[in-house]
């Protein structure tokens, strides 16, 4: 395989590359993002400034079931991924005569609508003959802070997501090491099953978030700190605490405060996650913590990890709500790095829905 003929694509592909290096004009990249339930398209330049940032949300698609249908956003993303592109492009002032490469996400993620997105890339690749570059996901959502700031390393980034809760070093640019990881729900899931729960609209991380604010945490639940010097995370015992709380209460004829039951969980959830944080950056001795994922747009997790960076004195840097949640700007800053190190995916690139980040 080491003395495979590189095809003509790949040929063209590496001219391209050549050319864009010589001519020392900007890198404009066209990323794709479509993982779970938001078609999007975005435009960025070196890697740091947003041109256009398109998403096509399927939210009050999904609201009626309680949770995505992987089937239905499958569909959606058919139906929305061309004309996500085409505004992506217009509102960017670009044509694909200026772009210089197209990252996409490839997992992890549904694996219906990532193949939408890949076979999007891979078409507009091999029409262009431009480089392909494969992005992971939750890649995507750290280097969301890159178009805030500058990262500076050795730095540790505490992704939050609905299906993800992790600490992650990172010594340079593409290096990840996953030093904890959930063990059971991520912290979206816990919030979202909380949010049933307490009969609240989907999604449901918001609406604890708003009532948290509202209310005092003066319910005792727990908080799962697991074995000592573990990095690791779980929220599945808080999510049943929550449930026999409210279940018990209900058998006695009592009633509980929604607001005081929502911010004593998010006051868990959120104490383990920064603490955990914290002892991860003084350990590995990092200059700078990132937040990134969806629960990144939560305002209890804000305000706590910010207050807590302060009183340490380090360097924290949060992407604003429109950066938190799904979106293509961040696939195509992830991508950049890719780009710039030559790593190029081929034509088989294919939807990983389980793809490890490290």
């Amino acid at each position: 395989m080491k003395n495979r003929k590189p095809s003509r694509y790949e040929e063209r592909v590496q001219q391209a590359y050549l050319a864009q290096q010589q001519s020392g004009r900007p890198v404009n990249i066209l990323g794709i993002e479509t993982s779970c339930d938001e078609t999007s398209a975005s435009v960025v330049q070196d890697g740091r400034t947003v041109l256009s940032n398109i998403i096509a949300s399927q939210a009050d698609i999904h609201k009626r079931f309680g949770g995505v249908v992987p089937e239905v956003a499958s569909r959606r993303h058919v139906e929305n991924i061309t004309l996500t592109i085409e505004e992506a492009l217009q509102e960017a002032g670009k044509t694909l005569d200026d772009i210089q490469a197209i990252a996409v996400t490839y997992g992890p993620g549904l694996v219906g609508a990532l193949l939408v997105g890949v076979a999007a890339a891979k078409a507009i690749s091999y029409a262009r003959g431009i480089p392909l570059i494969g992005v992971h996901h939750i890649a995507g959502h750290i280097y969301a802070n890159r178009l805030v700031t500058e990262m500076e390393f050795p730095l540790i980034a505490l992704v939050v997501s609905g299906g993800h809760t992790e600490l992650v070093w990172m010594k340079e640019h593409g290096h990840y090491e996953i030093l904890g990881e959930t063990r059971d729900d991520a912290a979206g899931e816990a919030y979202d099953k909380v949010a049933r729960a307490l009969q609240l609209p989907y999604p449901g991380g918001p609406h604890i978030d708003r009532l948290a604010h509202e209310g005092t945490p003066s319910i005792p639940l727990p908080r799962a700190w697991l074995e000592p010097n573990s990095y690791d995370f779980s929220f599945s015992g808080l999510k049943s605490a929550v449930l026999n709380t409210l279940h018990n209460a209900s058998q006695r004829g009592e009633s509980i405060s929604p607001q005081d039951l929502a911010a004593s969980f998010q006051d868990s959830v959120t104490e383990v996650l920064v603490e955990k944080t914290i002892r991860a950056v003084k350990e590995y001795r990092a200059r700078q913590v990132l937040l990134a994922g969806g629960v990144a747009a939560n305002r209890g997790l804000r305000e706590r990890l910010s207050k807590r960076c302060g009183e340490e004195g380090l360097p924290l840097v949060i992407p604003p709500l429109s950066l938190c949640t799904d979106n293509a700007a961040m696939i195509a800053a992830a991508g950049y790095i890719s780009y710039q190190k030559r790593r190029f995916a081929r034509l088989d690139l294919n939807g990983v829905p389980g793809l490890p980040l490290s």
